[in-house]
């Protein structure tokens, strides 16, 4: 009885790792990329490796700042369509906390949704590369509401 209960508490053990391969993602971009307060941007997120209501919808934490202090911390959903054997497109939607910190791009509220469109390629099993363009935005929860594009290059690793 105790192999059999051993054997099956290793198998649940090493399934479960194997099921759910988390993923961190860094970045570096440009915030604003097509106005003329642009500024460094930074992020780190993380992609958890479970579906919720659909197959390959993701949830997803991230934190982004930039060189003139602007941060932005919040979570959401994402969809990771594996379109071929490498290849990856993820796009993606979440909300957050804002502050603009130095900047003189005031995006009008605290409360921000940050779309994303992400396509990424796979270098081997634990590591990808990825570019995405993103869009933060109060969607009209504010009567300012300019919004922002951000064009990012990431890296993921797999654990």
């Amino acid at each position: 009885m105790k192999r059999i209960t051993l054997t099956t508490l290793t198998f649940a053990i090493t399934t479960s790792f194997n099921i759910y391969a988390d993923t961190l993602g860094f970045s570096v971009g440009s915030y604003d990329v097509d106005g003329s307060r642009s500024a460094a941007d930074f992020r780190l997120d993380y992609e958890y490796d479970m579906s919720v209501w659909l197959e390959d919808l993701k949830p997803w934490l991230g934190a982004e700042a930039t060189t003139d202090g602007t941060i932005w911390l919040g979570g959401g959903l994402l969809y990771d369509w594996q379109f071929n054997d490498t290849w990856h497109l993820k796009p993606g939607l979440g909300l957050g906390y804002y502050s603009r910190g130095n900047s003189d791009l005031d995006l009008g509220y605290p409360i921000e949704f940050r779309t994303q469109l992400e396509i990424t390629k796979d270098i081997n099993a634990q590591n990808s590369l990825g570019l995405a363009i993103s869009h933060l935005s109060n969607a009209n929860l504010d009567s300012e509401n300019p919004g922002v594009e951000a064009l990012n290059i990431y890296w993921h690793y797999r654990f």
